[in-house]
């Protein structure tokens, strides 16, 4: 399987919460998927970090890369096809981060693990 984390099933899957399901836990963990994390990923959570809207357990720099290198999640690189697909992409969802995550996953073919229910409009594939 081809997975893209959201933000915050990464976040729970290195802090070890329980809020993460077993099912997104357990394909977090299988070495046979391919496991990604957007270069929005970063991103968001250096702005929240600075807003004072997030508290991290692990410091952003051992998470990005340390975590990711641990546990074989690589990182997606960003495509003009992946911008391009944000242009007819429906308003279901406001947050910018995640119509980022919808466009790749809709172009790259990749099922989005979440518990963001809004990403359900989109009719990507999802795990949670």
């Amino acid at each position: 399987m081809r997975l893209l984390l959201d933000t915050h099933a990464l976040l729970w899957f290195c802090e070890g919460n329980p809020a993460l399901s077993a099912a997104a836990r357990g394909a977090m963990e299988d070495s046979t998927n391919e496991r990604y994390v957007s270069l929005a990923t970063p991103w968001e959570v250096a702005i929240k970090v600075s807003l004072g809207k997030l508290d991290l357990q692990v410091g952003f720099d051992a998470l990005f890369p340390g975590v990711l290198d641990a546990n074989g999640f690589k990182f997606l690189p960003s495509a003009p096809d992946h911008y391009r697909a944000l242009i007819p992409l429906a308003r279901h969802h406001g947050d910018p981060f995640d119509r980022l995550m919808v466009a790749q996953a809709q172009v790259e073919g990749l099922t989005i693990i979440t518990c963001d229910s809004q990403f359900s409009a989109y009719g990507v594939p999802l795990l949670w």
